[in-house]
């Protein structure tokens, strides 16, 4: 491997790597600030991984979190900030579960169905944001926060028994979906099921790679983000672009609640889970918009989210994992920040060096000439 290569492997590694270390120090320092074993909370959680049934809970939390990760990396590759994937997210499980419950098509038309239906109501909730910037230079991140108001009040509203609410007990849901449209899982004995759709997560990080790095979208989108002044010089034209990006990217936020909706609930009701959007800010952050970054990230993470309720049974607080998460997001700022800078000075210093070289090569050249 080449040494600027290794260089290069170098700086991808050690932003993730010191952020983690500064997470769990810092974490460390509040448990012994709080009169509490600043150890023994990872060595509980750690122990959780031995499990099989633990193991099983954290594949399946993490393609929610890999799902929601993808959309918002998307959406920074373009120098987006789409904020909304959490709305959209919503809106995409809720109009699948509502399809799903009022339709009942052979099981090879249901699920496509239900995959399509959650993907455009994603990238059409994640559109209005798009068309707000392109249009009217609406900046994404206060469009998206307004959205996800919006979309908690479009689900308030669609829960209501004259429109699509079925009432359980205090429970609002969308009523059972047919099981044309449930998901198979993929059986671990006494662990219980890794839910089917862990596949889509899968295929999704390997498309989102693919068209990336191999296709001429995905090339104009990342120049795109680097400068779009560049980008349209070449014959990009970046309202289009940006505009696609965030439809993809709610597209992707559509899916994100599908392993747990077809896989699980088979209804989405007030148990459904909430936060994944904005959790898939600080995985993607963490994973450096990478597909296998953002995969280990979203295992991390769930890993600190079902190994966590354990500590209630030793004194501790199992909230020590939200600090710890909210403590990664902090790091991963700082440590990017002082990782590049890093880099930069390196890349000065070699550039100099080299220059430094080619001037003392050229006077031997230029003294060998006068010579002759």
């Amino acid at each position: 491997m080449k040494k600027f290569d290794k260089e290069r492997v170098l700086l991808a590694v050690a932003g993730p790597v010191i952020a983690l270390a500064v997470a769990f120090v810092l974490s460390a320092i509040v448990l012994l600030a709080s009169g509490k074993n600043p150890v023994e909370p990872f060595a509980l959680m750690f122990e959780q991984l031995g499990f099989s049934d633990i193991q099983v809970l954290i594949i399946n939390q993490a393609s929610m979190y890999y799902i929601a990760a993808l959309a918002v990396a998307i959406g920074f590759r373009m120098n987006l900030f789409n904020i909304g994937v959490d709305g959209q997210y919503q809106l995409g499980a809720m109009m699948a579960a509502v399809v799903g419950a009022h339709m009942n098509l052979p099981a090879p038309l249901q699920v496509p169905l239900l995959l399509l239906t959650a993907v455009l109501t994603g990238a059409f909730w994640s559109g209005i944001a798009g068309v707000l910037k392109v249009t009217r230079g609406v900046s994404e991140v206060v469009a998206t926060i307004m959205l996800n108001a919006i979309a908690t009040s479009v689900i308030a509203y669609l829960w209501l028994p004259d429109v699509f609410g079925v009432k359980v007990g205090n429970n609002n849901t969308t009523g059972e979906m047919y099981e044309s449209g449930w998901i198979p899982g993929i059986p671990m004995g006494a662990a219980g099921e890794i839910y089917g759709l862990v596949l889509l997560a899968v295929l999704l990080g390997i498309g989102y790679w693919v068209v990336l790095n191999r296709t001429r979208f995905g090339f104009d989108l990342r120049a795109s983000g680097a400068s779009q002044t560049a980008a349209a010089a070449s014959g990009v034209d970046p309202k289009r672009m940006v505009l696609s990006a965030m439809l993809i990217s709610g597209g992707i936020a559509g899916l994100a609640g599908l392993p747990i909706l077809l896989g699980d609930t088979h209804t989405y009701s007030l148990n459904f889970p909430t936060g994944i959007g904005f959790l898939g800010i600080g995985i993607a952050l963490l994973g450096r918009n990478s597909p296998v970054g953002i995969a280990f990230a979203a295992l991390l993470w769930a890993w600190l989210d079902k190994a966590s309720p354990e500590l209630d049974f030793h004194g501790y607080d199992k909230e020590i994992a939200v600090i710890m998460q909210g403590l990664i997001v902090l790091s991963v700022v700082v440590s990017y920040e002082a990782v590049r800078e890093w880099g930069l000075r390196r890349q000065q210093r070699r550039v100099g060096a080299e220059l430094a070289a080619g001037h003392v090569l050229g006077a031997q050249n230029t003294k060998e000439v006068a010579g002759r």
